[in-house]
């Protein structure tokens, strides 16, 4: 749970504090140069010294060499390339881990969420508020399905774990310093990050904004992989699912003894009756159903258990790039390629 704030121990700020702003991206190369456009302005005006950091998520189009040639060109630009595709979740976490400012700021790069609600973001954080989230106003511009959903989703989760996440919020926020260490400090492989953000606590509050249509691209998410993500979520922060089958499975038990009480009290009563197949099928289709559903539940938490004793990296870094470190690429490939037109030389003479 989140912790309001208490103005006596809210910490001081810099006063020119340094802002990263975290960008996952997976094959998005037409949406990145709108976003750097759309960002530049609003984060001049937030008084930070800040940049941009891409994690690029194993992108197959050309957003790599894209993003690379934008960070070759400007000192707020830097890439993380992930050596593949290891999912979004994955990617916030790279991000997150790599950052080494006062405040990190995490959004997608489509502007659904809106960059001029960072000066707010920025304001509540020097109040002393430790983590601003995005809360959205409305979800008219999603589909039924995933409004329903989202709804069902947000209301299972808060009802069977005791970490509560805030309704209608995604990954759009900013965190303190102290909260990028905390989070840091949790090591488990199935990243569900709106639950992590939750779970280490510190003063919160919310800002509401109206969110926009996608920019560019395609969303990456289909209902198969928000399914899988729903399931991450509720299964890495409760075990409720798990306790419910002792309940489901001593109600069926009373109803069993009951039912073969019912039986051989008839039989004693009224003579042996001709058994009904409709009614045995029921109640063995019942059990069984009820005893894979059971056997479900239990493997998918054995299936996290395996992925969290395999200790596995949760990501890996191909290269972190920003201009600084392409000017010396650039450098080296040269000297390298003019030595080499040397040896040839001296080889031909």
């Amino acid at each position: 749970m989140s912790q309001t704030l208490i103005p006596e121990l809210a910490r001081a700020r810099p006063d020119t504090p340094t802002l990263s702003v975290i960008v996952p991206v997976y094959n998005e190369a037409d949406a990145v140069h709108g976003f750097v456009s759309a960002m530049h302005p609003v984060l001049d005006r937030t008084g930070c010294d800040w940049q941009i950091c891409f994690v690029n998520d194993g992108s197959t189009d050309s957003t790599l060499p894209t993003l690379l040639k934008m960070a070759k060109g400007s000192n707020r630009i830097s890439v993380i390339n992930l050596a593949r595709n290891f999912g979004k979740e994955s990617a916030l976490t790279a991000g997150i881990d790599i950052a080494e400012t006062d405040a990190v700021i995490i959004m997608d790069v489509d502007l659904q969420d809106p960059p001029s609600v960072i000066s707010e973001f920025v304001k509540k954080w020097r109040e002393g508020y430790d983590v601003i989230y995005g809360e959205r106003i409305s979800r008219k511009d999603d589909t039924f399905l995933k409004r329903f959903t989202a709804g069902w989703f947000y209301k299972v989760f808060n009802r069977i774990s005791r970490t509560r996440i805030p309704e209608n919020v995604g990954d759009f926020r900013l965190i303190d310093r102290r909260v990028v260490e905390a989070v840091k400090q949790l090591p488990e492989r199935n990243r569900f990050m709106k639950g992590l953000f939750a779970w280490v606590g510190f003063p919160s509050t919310s800002v509401a904004f109206e969110r926009a249509p996608r920019v560019a691209g395609q969303t990456k998410f289909r209902f198969r992989g928000l399914w899988n993500f729903a399931l991450d979520g509720l299964l890495s922060f409760s075990t409720l699912p798990l306790k419910a089958w002792t309940y489901i499975g001593a109600l069926l038990g009373v109803a069993a003894i009951s039912y073969a009480g019912f039986i051989i009290a008839r039989t004693v009563l009224f003579g042996i009756d001709v058994p009904g197949y409709s009614s045995l099928m029921v109640v063995v289709l019942t059990a069984s159903a009820a005893q894979l559903l059971s056997l479900g539940i239990i493997g998918e938490y054995i299936a996290r258990l395996t992925i969290e004793t395999k200790r596995r990296p949760i990501y890996l870094v191909e290269g972190h790039y920003d201009r600084q470190r392409l000017l010396a690429q650039s450098e080296d490939a040269a000297l390298s390629e003019l030595e080499q037109h040397k040896g040839n030389e001296e080889t031909a003479a």
